[in-house]
Parts: C-alpha cells; structure tokens; sequence
C-alpha cells in the first residue's frame, strides 16, 4: 500500500488556495505549514489526496 499524500496549500489574495508543497509525513506537514503560516502570515492548510481537509492553520 502506498503511503498517503498531504498537500500544503496557502491561501492567495483572492480568497483561493494554492499548492505550495506535498508531503508524505503528517506531522511533518503540520510543522511546516504551522511555521510558514507564522513567518509569513497567511493562512494555509493541509489536505489528504482525496481533498478532505485535514487542518487549517492561521498566522
């Protein structure tokens, strides 16, 4: 069985989001897209390859 894969998406300025990086680890994407969210200040979340929402973090 393959191991799943979570994509990190940003929110953009329109209100869309964008891909910004896919993962294998779950909690290794939880800490990216935690710090990114912080450095930069935009929203970003994580979902699973079927598109359910996994987590959403803000800045």
């Amino acid at each position: 069985m393959a191991s799943p894969k979570y994509k990190i998406q940003v929110r953009n300025q329109f209100g869309g989001w964008q891909q910004y990086q896919t993962v294998h680890h779950l909690p290794s994407a939880s800490r990216t897209a935690q710090s990114k969210a912080s450095q930069s200040g935009k929203q970003y979340r994580i979902v699973d390859e079927d598109g359910n929402l996994m987590d959403l973090f803000y800045p």
